[in-house]
């Protein structure tokens, strides 16, 4: 997403000017994938980089030729493009497909207040070719269970300019109630390394968590980045399969 302020929706949540300030000092340092490692060429091949007028805005996952999975607060007025194929965003590599977003539907029931229903489905206004660089993820088949290992994806903003990869456990509802309280709903779940060091951040958001070959999770907030006690929090994808599949055979 754009900035602390707008892509890490916790910020919404502390209303405060105080706990503003407080939380844009615990992010500032970085608005990228922590503690992470650079993804084999197309190794994710769902990968989706979406821009807003030619800034890099979020991430996404591919789900079928013309449907992309994203995080509800990464909607905006202005355009959005669908970049498939990607690894180094900075480089033309040939793989690339840049196709502009047709429908952006965040789920009904997203509330920016809480984060609940972090959940978003883009059209693309053409189907996407599959190829070695460019395939779909299947939508999850089951829901999060704690030890689950799974690997997060994303550019972040800026540096660095290759895809980055984060392997991270699903952790226990227990541990995600512990650092987030009443934040937490049955909408999401917690992963990451409660010690911090690692996590997903801001310009990640939207962005797929991967769990067992299915998008198991997106990435949609958290208290700072990589901080002690604070994991990051995702969408539960498993809680949207249905009506996923009903506005795609709708639309």
């Amino acid at each position: 997403g754009p900035s602390c302020l707008l892509c890490w929706p916790w910020l919404s949540v502390c209303r405060s000017l105080l706990l503003v300030i407080v939380h844009v000092s615990s992010c500032s340092a970085g608005k990228k994938i922590i503690g992470g490692y650079d993804c084999p060429p197309n190794s994710q091949p769902w990968q989706v980089y979406l821009t807003s007028n030619g800034q890099p805005w979020c991430g996404g996952s591919l789900i079928n030729e013309r449907w992309v999975v994203s995080a509800a607060h990464c909607k905006i007025a202005s355009r959005l493009t669908v970049h498939l194929g990607e690894h180094n965003v900075y480089d033309e590599e040939g793989t690339e497909q840049r196709i502009g977003a047709e429908k952006v539907i965040p789920h009904p029931k997203y509330n920016d207040y809480t984060s609940d229903n972090d959940f978003m489905l883009i059209k693309l206004k053409e189907p996407a070719i599959f190829n070695e660089y460019v395939k779909p993820i299947l939508l999850a088949t089951r829901c999060s269970s704690a030890g689950e290992q799974c690997l997060v994806s994303g550019w972040g903003h800026g540096n660095p300019s290759v895809l980055q990869c984060l392997k991270l456990p699903v952790l226990s509802k227990e541990q995600c109630v512990r650092a987030y309280g009443s934040q937490k709903t049955e909408n999401m779940f917690c992963a990451g390394f409660m010690k911090g060091g690692k996590d997903s951040c801001q310009g990640d958001s939207g962005g797929p968590v991967v769990c067992n070959g299915e998008l198991r999770g997106v990435v949609s907030w958290g208290k700072g980045c990589a901080e002690q006690g604070y994991p990051g929090v995702y969408v539960e994808v498993c809680r949207y399969t249905a009506w996923t599949k009903n506005i795609i055979a709708n639309n």
